[in-house]
């Protein structure tokens, strides 16, 4: 079971990742092709629901990786999750409501998070940059996952809060004719 989600986890992180890379080479060719335009008002209404499905299956998938498969979370990992949790209700009411504002919140939630996800995964490649913070019970530069060459659970979580801020940038209400400021 555990080997199944770290599996799926790790193959969701690498589809998200494709998506965060296309939607970026579309918001470049946005103004050059009408694809890009058609796409971006497929997705742009349901946008924030998707923000909050990303934030969910993270904050999922980080409460199964300590409670179910038993890894200890390190200093870094609680900071993500502060970062991430609150994303999970914040994105879920704006979704319902169709509160774009939420953005404003959002976005620095993100970008903490990611930054803290990056310094992270730096670490695990890096470990001899650890500054002693961490605590030596739960060290930070412990790889609990390690697939496809790349993918570990600071690399999952920059991915999922990357992506959330991308479907922040196009985000717009279903009624909306236009791109939403």
């Amino acid at each position: 079971m555990i080997r199944f989600v770290v599996v799926f986890l790790a193959l969701a992180t690498v589809a998200a990742q494709a998506v965060t890379v296309g939607a970026g080479l579309l918001w470049i060719a946005a103004r050059r092709t009408r694809l890009a335009a058609a796409l971006r008002g497929e997705v742009a209404p349901a946008a924030l629901g998707l923000a909050w499905a990303v934030a969910t299956l993270a904050t999922a998938g980080s409460l199964f990786f300590s409670e179910v498969a038993g890894f200890t979370p390190c200093r870094l990992c609680w900071y993500q999750r502060a970062a991430m949790y609150p994303l999970v209700a914040l994105l879920g009411v704006a979704a319902w409501r169709g509160a774009l504002g939420v953005r404003w919140v959002a976005w620095p939630l993100a970008a903490a998070g990611g930054a803290i996800s990056a310094y992270h995964y730096m670490l695990e490649w890096l470990p001899s940059l650890e500054g002693g913070a961490c605590d030596p019970r739960a060290p930070c530069t412990v790889r609990w996952v390690w697939e496809l060459g790349y993918v570990s659970i600071p690399m999952m979580a920059l991915t999922a809060f990357a992506l959330i801020a991308v479907l922040l940038a196009v985000a717009r209400r279903p009624d909306a004719s236009g791109d939403a400021r």
